[in-house]
């Protein structure tokens, strides 16, 4: 029997398979009793706290950054900002690259 005769006769007896189990997949499906679900859906209650107007907002954010905001600003960072030694590479020295610097690295 040639090759192409055999995989025609698989192809055929497993599509017949399949087809079979579909059915009664499906027969079986249809004669079940049906379940009905019953959904209990409770509204959720929201809680509104009390309602503040803008100003009121405005001192209850100051209140908690007290004097923070009068005596923090950016103007106490030190300028350059140079990290040392933290991030890595923030040691090495000051100095330009040039390309052959950088290919050599690459053909490595």
């Amino acid at each position: 029997m040639k090759q192409n005769a055999l995989k025609k006769l698989i192809k055929e007896a497993v599509k017949e398979a399949i087809q079979e189990e579909l059915k009664e997949i499906l027969l079986e499906a249809v004669r079940s009793p049906k379940q009905t679900v019953i959904e209990n859906v409770q509204p959720q209650k929201v809680v509104e706290g009390p309602s503040m107007s803008s100003n009121e907002k405005r001192t209850a954010y100051q209140n908690i950054l007290g004097d923070m905001t009068s005596n923090f600003n950016s103007s106490q960072v030190t300028k350059p900002f140079n990290p040392q030694g933290a991030m890595p590479g923030g040691d090495l020295p000051d100095g330009e690259l040039d390309m052959s610097q950088i290919m050599g690295l690459m053909n490595r």
